[in-house]
């Protein structure tokens, strides 16, 4: 069948930095206004009662839309997600997002010791609870519904509880009985794989818009502000599953800890199968792409995984020849060194338009 495009650039470097944003240690903080600081206590107020069991509001609509998992530095794993807001119920210009990380296994923080502690000793308890912890505050553009923000942490394999807030600032003097700020509360499970116990895994398979070239890598805040950026590309995610016939399902995913030949090269092959899934009735094959051979052969000579290179794939397919309705992609990767195969999975639907 007709692809646009197989392999990807395939020594794109993708090494993602263990970010640690945590609030209180990022080195933005002494910018902050003081605004911004009486938000940040305000939201984390919020959370610690929600925690505690406390009812949360959801004024904004707040809804998680999905998470994306790829390998990062450290013996951790980077966490890319999205939600997204009905911004027709904001009134003001932005809207602050906080999101808090808890394994679910922590342990509950100590309890404080008799005597008076000094802040430091009670933020050190405080802390030790959490994964991940991070605020941003998102400029609200004018008719764009629903508001989709994205963002990211970086933790170890694991399962843990994200919670998330979406909030109206609140104004530095309120009118006299103006009704509070409008916000949203949202607690989202989510598991995070282990890509560094040696076994052949991939990231998320990634359904993109489209991939763009980047001239320099991001800064640290432009990363913040823009978590699919890898390296020199950067993935424009699409979070609908159901594609016209004129569009293309275009995919993007990374390989993990393929074997290597002795010079030091992966052999591994990827099969990009479709099938066609009819209402009340089982499925059937449809068609497929050509497989795509990753090797000595066909892999640029400096190529090393040990150098931190990444072994990509992913498939650009035209859907105009795809009669309407739901399929199902499968993907079938093959390490022939290991003698090991995985599959992945991804269901999207055809429309007319």
């Amino acid at each position: 069948m007709t692809q646009r495009r197989g392999a990807l650039a395939l020594t794109v470097l993708v090494l993602i930095a263990s970010t640690s944003a945590l609030l209180g240690q990022s080195k933005d903080d002494k910018k902050k206004d003081d605004a911004q600081k009486k938000e940040i206590a305000n939201v984390v107020k919020i959370v610690d009662g929600v925690a505690a069991g406390q009812p949360a509001a959801n004024d904004l609509s707040l809804a998680w839309v999905r998470e994306d998992v790829l390998k990062a530095q450290g013996n951790k794993q980077y966490v890319p997600f999205t939600v997204q807001i009905d911004p027709s119920k904001l009134t003001t210009p932005n809207v602050a997002f906080y999101w808090r990380v808890v394994a679910k296994n922590a342990a509950a923080p100590e309890p404080a010791a008799a005597g008076k502690k000094d802040d430091k000793d009670k933020d050190k308890v405080k802390k030790t609870d959490y994964a991940y912890e991070d605020i941003t505050f998102v400029p609200v553009t004018q008719g764009q519904t629903p508001l989709r923000i994205s963002r990211s942490f970086t933790v170890p394999a694991g399962e843990y509880e994200i919670f998330l807030v979406a909030k109206e600032p609140t104004p530095e003097k309120a009118p006299k009985n103006a009704p509070p700020p409008k916000m949203s509360l949202l607690k989202q499970p989510v598991t995070v794989p282990d890509f560094w116990n040696n076994e052949l895994s991939t990231s998320s398979v990634i359904v993109a818009q489209r991939i763009d070239p980047l001239p320099a890598p991001l800064t640290p805040q432009q990363q913040a502000d823009r978590p699919y950026a890898l390296g020199m590309m950067e993935i424009v995610p699409s979070f609908d599953t159901k594609f016209a016939k004129k569009a293309e399902l275009s995919t993007f995913m990374l390989i993990y800890n393929p074997k290597v030949d002795a010079a030091n090269k992966p052999d591994v092959t990827v099969e990009y199968n479709f099938y066609q899934k009819p209402a009340g009735a089982p499925e059937k094959f449809f068609n497929k792409t050509n497989p795509q051979a990753l090797n000595a052969q066909t892999l640029p000579p400096n190529f090393d995984l040990a150098a931190g290179h990444q072994l990509q794939s992913g498939q650009a397919v035209p859907l105009a020849s795809f009669p309407e309705g739901d399929y199902r992609l499968e993907i079938k990767v093959t390490d022939k060194i290991a003698n090991k195969t995985l599959t992945r999975e991804l269901n999207f639907t055809v429309s007319p338009s």
